[in-house]
């Protein structure tokens, strides 16, 4: 009881962190958002505007989701509230997540990961449905093969993510993770042609060096595996298929400006967006999962093992609810309240599976390279901040 309640207490603490880090931004940040969402709001629904030459076509009404935009909630609640939906929903998914592929089910482990990605992918899209039916669509034209092609490349990453937790534990995950700017940083600068700034290239040294010192510098585990080198290869194909997702989305952007000439900054909305790329993350899930036998020995295990199964709808749950506080934080703040927020959520989930779970512990020497790690991520906080 004593550990529970040390656990809930460094929770509340970190959340409280994350809300005054967050909060600290806005403040600077609040006097230029404000104008620029009214004005966003006064060209919602606007009729057509008469000319000597005609009616000229106005960009259709949209109902997006805006996060309560029609009631007058002040903005330290706004943000607690997005802090605490982003924070409870994903460090249950992560606790979650992680009991399902560490933790022995009578001597056996959970090892059907496409069966886990169905679930979850299906669970996303039928929010996202349901979100969509509640708020209505963007009223553009989405470009459905590009979106398609983004979720297949998405699920991909999830499942080499997920396949890892077998074989590396969960701080290494979230670590090897935290990397992703480092393949789509090496593929601007090979494919793209891009330049990044001193800035840019030294908050990448820290975090790989950071994860280079993590997984070198761990002491020999007198519990629990060690990671495993096929899971560092998994983590490694997790982060290419990120940099190819956001290429992809990158496209999905370019494409629905192009199919809609006649609206100013069209995109589809949010749940728009979640529904396709779920439905196609889960429809190829299903394919893989029927063709490598995950669907019938999956279920066959979630049967003798009903917790599993259970755990993993509740996770799904958790991310499908997460995902929409994400949105809610990004269009009431901005893209660096939302980085802070998950920024340190991640460094909570880190710490806290370290301390619930002694399989976990970790050396001086990984307590250094975990550091450095965050310290990058924090610096790419601070350089937008000063931005």
């Amino acid at each position: 009881a004593r550990s529970k309640l040390s656990e809930m207490k460094f929770l509340f603490a970190t959340l409280a962190l994350c809300a005054l880090s967050a909060r600290a931004e806005t403040l600077t940040d609040a006097p230029r958002l404000r104008p620029a969402l009214l004005k966003s709001r006064q060209a919602v629904g606007t009729p057509a505007i008469a000319t000597a030459e005609g009616r000229q076509p106005q960009p259709p009404a949209t109902r997006e989701l805006r996060g309560g935009s029609g009631m007058n909630v002040p903005r330290e609640l706004q943000l607690v509230i997005g802090a605490a939906g982003i924070f409870f929903s994903f460090s249950i998914f992560a606790v979650l997540q992680e009991d399902v592929y560490k933790k022995a089910y009578g001597g056996e482990y959970f090892a059907f990961t496409f069966l886990a990605l169905v679930i979850e992918r299906g669970v996303n899209a039928l929010t996202a449905y349901l979100g969509n039916l509640a708020l209505g669509p963007s009223g553009h034209n989405i470009p459905h093969k590009e979106i398609f092609n983004s979720g297949i490349s998405q699920m991909l990453a999830m499942a080499a993510s997920n396949e890892a937790l077998r074989y590396v534990s969960f701080p290494t995950q979230v670590l090897g993770k935290s990397c992703k700017m480092v393949p789509v940083m090496a593929g601007g600068i090979v494919l793209g042609g891009k330049r990044y700034s001193f800035a840019e290239y030294l908050q990448v040294a820290l975090i790989t060096l950071g994860v280079s010192v993590f997984n070198f510098g761990g002491k020999k585990k007198k519990v629990g595996k060690p990671d495993q080198p096929f899971g560092l290869l998994l983590l490694g194909a997790s982060l290419l298929m990120d940099a190819v997702t956001g290429g992809l989305q990158d496209k999905v952007k370019k494409t629905t400006k192009e199919i809609n000439p006649l609206v100013k900054g069209a995109k589809p909305s949010m749940h728009e967006s979640m529904l396709w790329t779920n439905a196609s993350g889960c429809l190829v899930a299903l394919l893989l999962a029927l063709l490598t036998g995950h669907l019938v020995n999956g279920l066959a295990f979630c049967s003798k093992h009903p917790e599993v199964l259970k755990a993993i709808v509740v996770y799904s749950i958790s991310s499908a609810v997460g995902q929409n506080f994400v949105y809610y934080t990004l269009t009431q703040f901005n893209p660096l309240v939302l980085t802070t927020v998950t920024t340190t959520r991640k460094i909570f989930s880190t710490l806290f599976s370290v301390f619930r779970n002694p399989e976990n512990s970790l050396s001086p020497m990984q307590w250094g390279g975990t550091s450095l790690v965050f310290a990058g991520l924090i610096g790419d906080i601070a350089k937008k901040m000063m931005s």
